[in-house]
């Protein structure tokens, strides 16, 4: 493929469909030949083909009228409204020499009819880029600000659903049938792997199907196979424990037989990894295929334990004890536009890296789906395990604002004797509702959880993947699977990548247009006090309630310290002496001083000493926390002061003269732009604020572990339990005291960050707004009608902003209706 087609595509803002064009050499002459089939089958996403037909065909009327080879960087276009004078047709070079505008390009008929957001995306970024090049090469603070800002103005946050859930019941299942992929994701009563990550999100680069392997590193596997090898050597004698077979499953599916006979050290030779050459390489494997079935088979020996019969015909080997995370995309899917589905193991990992990155993941899920079958649904364990465990990393430690439980396989119930259809689909509904009410009922038992999330926060589900797929005895509607679907739409619809980019497009073009024009230098001085006033009083507003903020924490964390000082030692032998575990015991302890006090059981039980050494702590404060940084709700951190920010420009367009209306606009933008910004800082940072209890007692056992870890020969489980013990008991009057001092600090510094990012960028902003003129700036009186167009579209709000202080009111009337 030549550069003039690279080109067009990235000008059409079809750069993702680069390399398919690259893999069918399509150059510049082919491409000028491409007829309807042949787009179809290069680009078969329906938006995307249809913007490309759109721009395939202005190119080949503009070559048939002009020189190609001389014209690449014009576009003719015709004035086309009943106002604009009949000056002929014009021009638009994009290398910026001609001041004509981007929107001249479009015909007028497209201006007036509905668009997509994904048009008027296109559009707006066009417009934008086409700006930028115009935008003079002075390096004076407008113009770099200016710059910069067209530069950062996409954004794509993810919102992340986290599906929990046992082998068994139904997740994979479940996720094909939401997303519409049936053969993606394998499933089926063979026991999936409990350590993979799986993400199943779209693919916006291609039309491929693909899969990318992320691995532990080496040094990760060497330090797991030492561990692994230890264990075995120490439990010889308890070849029935689940961690022992789980130790022995690992080393088999890798290296079948021969471990039982070499070393660890003989195991990184690289004749084990010839299949997968980028785990030594410490890279990502990427495998792409045409259908969700064929990537299915191709990455199934790197997320399972065992494979079907069918699947397992070409695998030798199993590779998933090596696997961090897959991350399958599929393309052409609405419903993971903005959204990424995650399989996820119970409730961490052994392994340290793929332990974080669970947590990682599990903090950053807006939403949880817990998986269960409906026939124990009330009374299965493992999943209110899972809640309850994972509760506080998904609420105060998180920004899960949803808990979903999902009933599988609700088409079960119902099953009896010669009834007819419709009585059969009664009985169904009618058990699914009484399976609903005894699941609401259990929820309303779980104390710790409801800490964190409030009843209005979880819902239930009863689906059935398979009646949904072949529609026999249920209504679509009775699996409830569309309503799955309209939920992760709505997520999608909520996160308006669109409206974001227009509205921030609105906002630089309203500067820079509110820059360009002269006079009104008293009006633009007298806005610029008050708003400096405005901005004083603001940060007040919002730094008071901080203050007391610090206050009610300091409190709340006291008394945590003396209740964790009187608990300590009987929570500790809680952990350290349980009643059913008898000798089996010895090898957990091992594995808890190895791993810094936090061992995952092959059954899923999670034991962290560390945890329960910080309960206390994290008890005295989820109220306060969860009342300070809020997961569900509109009002936002810190009692919603962030949220209510204002600089009242709003009251200031209906007060003052209208010469200053641009510049208001624009700081109207930077306002929400900087409350859009401090909540994801805030967001993220309350993360690492919560879980700094913890991540202090873990360093201040760490000493402990260490030692006891070291511990061999006779009596080593006694004397593993007291060297932890005595520790502990030297450690308590300080310990608690310094994870307190921690949090404060923490908390301190992030509301410090939050007023002085406040001030800087807002005090900056008004600066920018009224006390620059940029002399050289170009009108963008056109450019700016149009986004005002497409921004008042997206948003339903009347077009009732006319075009102020223009200096060339004849192209802004050209647009107008």
């Amino acid at each position: 493929m030549d550069d003039f087609v690279c080109n067009k595509l990235t000008e059409w803002n079809l750069s993702e469909w680069i390399q398919t064009f690259k893999d069918h050499k399509v150059d510049k002459e082919s491409l000028y030949c491409l007829e309807d089939h042949h787009i179809a089958a290069l680009i078969p996403m329906v938006g995307p083909q249809s913007k490309f037909k759109k721009r395939l065909k202005l190119l080949k009327e503009k070559q048939n009228t002009t020189d190609p080879e001389t014209s690449e960087s014009s576009v003719e276009v015709r004035p086309s409204t009943s106002k604009t004078n009949d000056k002929g047709k014009r021009k638009l070079d994009l290398q910026g020499e001609s001041s004509q505008s981007p929107a001249r390009k479009r015909p007028r008929e497209d201006i007036q009819g509905t668009k997509t957001e994904e048009e008027i995306l296109s559009d707006v970024k066009y417009i934008m880029r086409y700006v930028h090049q115009k935008l003079p090469h002075q390096d004076d603070k407008l113009n770099k600000f200016l710059k910069n800002s067209i530069k950062h103005l996409e954004t794509d946050k993810r919102e992340v659903v986290g599906v929990f859930g046992k082998t068994g019941a139904g997740k994979s299942s479940l996720i094909n049938a939401v997303i519409g992929e049936q053969d993606l994701l394998p499933s089926g009563s063979i026991s999936a792997c409990t350590s993979v990550m799986i993400k199943v999100e779209a693919n916006m680069r291609n039309p491929k199907y693909e899969a990318e392997i992320e691995f532990i590193t080496k040094e990760e596997w060497k330090e797991e196979l030492w561990t692994l090898f230890n264990f075995l050597g120490d439990n010889e004698d308890q070849e029935k424990d689940e961690d022992y077979q789980d130790s022995v499953e690992k080393l088999s599916v890798l290296y079948g037989e021969e471990w039982r006979n070499k070393s660890p050290e003989n195991f990184m030779d690289k004749k084990y990894f010839r299949e997968i050459p980028e785990f030594l390489l410490s890279k990502s494997k990427i495998l792409t295929s045409d259908t969700a079935k064929e990537l299915s088979a191709k990455f199934v020996k790197y997320t399972r334990s065992e494979s079907k019969e069918e699947d397992a015909k070409d695998v030798k080997r199993l590779y998933w004890p090596l696997v961090k995370c897959v991350t399958v995309r599929v393309p052409k899917n609405r419903l993971l536009q903005h959204v990424t589905l995650v399989d996820l193991p119970g409730n961490g990992d052994r392994n340290k890296s793929r332990d974080r990155m669970w947590k990682k993941v599990v903090g950053s899920c807006s939403t949880v789906w817990i998986v269960t079958e409906i026939n124990r649904a009330a009374s299965e364990k493992e999943s209110w395990e899972i809640l309850e465990e994972s509760c506080s990393l998904m609420g105060n430690g998180g920004e899960c604002q949803q808990i979903h439980f999902i009933c599988t396989k609700s088409d079960s119930l119902g099953r009896s004797g010669n009834q007819s259809a419709a009585g059969v689909r009664a009985q169904i509904l009618k058990q699914n509702e009484q399976a609903k009410k005894k699941v609401r009922a259990e929820f309303s038992k779980l104390k710790d959880v409801k800490k964190q999330f409030s009843e209005e926060c979880f819902k239930v589900f009863t689906v059935s993947s398979k009646e949904f797929m072949r529609k026999k005895r249920l209504d679509p509607d009775d699996t409830e699977i569309p309503r799955l679907q309209e939920f992760l739409q709505d997520l999608n619809n909520s996160h308006s990548e669109t409206l974001n980019y227009v509205s921030g497009a609105r906002g630089i073009l309203s500067l820079i247009q509110g820059a360009s024009s002269r006079g009104a230098a008293d009006i633009k001085m007298a806005v610029f006090i008050e708003l400096e006033e405005n901005l004083s009083l603001e940060l007040d507003k919002v730094r008071e309630p901080m203050k007391e903020t610090v206050m009610a924490f300091k409190k709340c964390l006291s008394g945590g310290v003396e209740k964790s000082k009187s608990s300590c030692e009987k929570v500790l032998k809680s952990v350290l002496y349980p009643t059913k575990k008898g000798g089996a015991f010895h090898m957990i302890l091992k594995c808890l001083v190895q791993n810094g006090g936090i061992h995952k059981t092959k059954k899923g039980k999670l034991i962290n000493i560390n945890m329960k050494l910080t309960s206390c702590l994290t008890d005295s404060i989820d109220e306060e926390f969860k009342k300070t940084f809020p997961n569900e709700g509109n009002s936002g951190p810190f009692n919603g002061v962030i949220n209510a920010f204002s600089l009242g420009t709003e009251k200031l367009m209906k007060k003052e003269c209208e010469n200053v209306k641009l510049q208001l606009t624009f700081l109207k933008t930077e306002e929400e732009k900087m409350k859009t910004n401090l909540n994801k800082l805030i967001r993220e940072r309350k993360k690492t604020i919560y879980s700094s209890l913890t991540t202090t007692i873990e360093e201040k056992m760490k000493p402990c572990y260490d030692r006891a870890k070291e511990i061999r020969g006779e009596g080593t489980l006694k004397n593993m339990r007291e060297t932890i013990e005595m520790h502990v008991h030297g450690s308590k009057n300080d310990m608690f005291a310094q994870a307190k001092d921690a949090m404060m600090k923490q908390l301190r510094d992030l509301m410090l960050e939050i007023l002085e990012k406040q001030c800087n960028m807002m005090q900056k902003s008004i600066e920018l707004s009224l006390k620059t003129d940029g002399v050289s700036i170009p009108d963008v009186s056109v450019e700016l009608e149009m986004v005002k167009k497409y921004y008042n579209e997206l948003t339903g709000s009347p077009d009732d902003d006319a075009i102020l202080c223009s200096d060339s009111p004849g192209q802004a009337a050209a647009l107008r209706p």
